[in-house]
């Protein structure tokens, strides 16, 4: 029974990076074998098992033979005479399939080390193409080490784009499909992720509604890039370098969905895409399970932000019915996100990404103001039920009013 280190925790180590999780291979041994020596077994599509004190993940060696449709396709053999060398070579990429031994010594049989020193993300073996799920996997990596410069190998995004053209990206499930775009939100550019599925054609598929923007004009005078679809990643980028709430990150990525569906003979105009854009938010939402939380930002910040663009020349009364739109009061943790995400808004145009966004401040400063309004003085003064709130929001009016006077009075 031989144990190595595997996967991320070897390939992290190798690039300076910090780990977290560790993954072992067992080879020479038995679920058996594994199970009197007290390790847990979990899963049921092949022998994994939790250490019994580190509670780290130890699988048996294993080949997988493609039997069906989609990731889960596959018949795996477990066995003593898997060897690891067979093991590492059904792996995604050469990066990922290097092991390490309990001396340290490494084991590299499809030269990750070499495409880890040329900053190359590359498959292992043709038996690439026959899982699905690995197109959105190397999107999401191509996202993580975007910054130290590694791009897909052009052998590796070829077998990507026939994976495409084989309909077998049908097969993944929401679930996967969301958990992969998820992990890609935390990446330092996740607006990678988006680029890369679509230079393989799998945008189109799993995420139509942002395809769409892609090749669709906005007026040059306000967006020197034109393009909708650039925008949407100078967005995405922008929303990265603001923030790494990943609730954030997506809003930036689909808040102008509604873009693709404004009349053709508006554009480059786009008069209706704050109202157009909340069914298809609703529908990419609904289609890959997206969290509630997600999908709720996301809804709010397609309707407002055009309004928040215009904070400077505001009335009062529209800051007021706004915080009530988006349940501001009960939810104050709202403002601060719609003001970043307008801020990425602004500044994700070619050219203009350190343009100044005082919108973002006078927002938040508005509703500080409006929220420290005490109902207090109103119920003393002998008002009752619907009287109360509407005395209420008379009295943040006014706090507004006097405050945005002010301001641009000194302006």
């Amino acid at each position: 029974m031989q144990t190595y280190l595997v996967g991320g925790a070897v390939r992290d180590t190798l690039l300076g990076l910090p780990t977290t999780d560790q993954d072992w291979v067992v080879v020479g041994t038995t679920p058996a074998m594994m199970l009197d020596l007290g390790y847990e077994q979990i899963g049921n599509d092949f022998p994994v098992f939790l250490h019994p004190q580190t509670k780290q993940e130890y699988a048996l060696a294993r080949t997988e033979r493609k039997s069906g449709h989609g990731y889960t396709g596959f018949t795996c053999y477990a066995a003593p005479d898997v060897t690891l060398e067979q093991d590492l070579l059904r792996r995604d990429l050469t990066i990922n399939a290097i092991a390490q031994d309990q001396h340290g010594q490494l084991i590299d049989p499809y030269s990750g080390q070499y495409d880890l020193e040329h900053k190359i993300l590359r498959h292992v073996s043709p038996a690439f193409s026959e899982d699905p799920l690995r197109v959105l996997r190397v999107a999401r990596f191509a996202a993580r080490f975007a910054h130290l410069g590694f791009t897909i190998a052009a052998e590796t995004m070829a077998l990507m784009q026939e994976i495409v053209i084989s309909g077998e990206l049908s097969n993944l499930t929401p679930e996967r499909v969301w958990k992969e775009w998820q992990k890609s939100l935390s990446t330092q550019d996740p607006q990678i992720f988006l680029t890369v599925l679509r230079q393989c054609g799998a945008l189109a598929v799993i995420m139509p509604e942002i395809d769409a923007l892609f090749g669709v004009p906005q007026p040059a005078k306000w967006h020197p890039e034109i393009d909708c679809g650039i925008h949407t990643l100078l967005v995405a980028k922008q929303a990265a370098l603001l923030s790494d709430n990943t609730i954030i990150r997506f809003t930036a990525q689909v808040h102008d969905l509604g873009k693709a569906l404004s009349p053709k003979d508006d554009l480059p105009h786009h008069k209706t895409h704050c109202r157009d854009g909340i069914k298809p938010i609703k529908q990419l939402c609904q289609r890959l399970k997206v969290p509630n939380e997600y999908r709720d930002l996301a809804l709010l910040v397609c309707a407002q932000h055009t309004k928040i663009h215009h904070a400077q020349e505001m009335r009062a009364s529209t800051f007021i019915t706004i915080f009530d739109q988006i349940d501001g009061w009960r939810k104050p943790k709202r403002i601060a996100q719609l003001a970043i995400c307008c801020r990425a808004d602004a500044r994700g145009r070619q050219g203009l990404e350190d343009t100044a966004y005082p919108q973002a401040d006078i927002v938040i400063a508005v509703f500080d103001i409006a929220q420290a309004v005490s109902v207090k003085p109103i119920i003393a003064a002998g008002f009752t039920g619907a009287d109360i709130k509407h005395q209420l929001t008379q009295v943040r009016i006014q706090a507004v009013d006097e405050y945005l006077q002010s301001i641009r009075t000194s302006s």
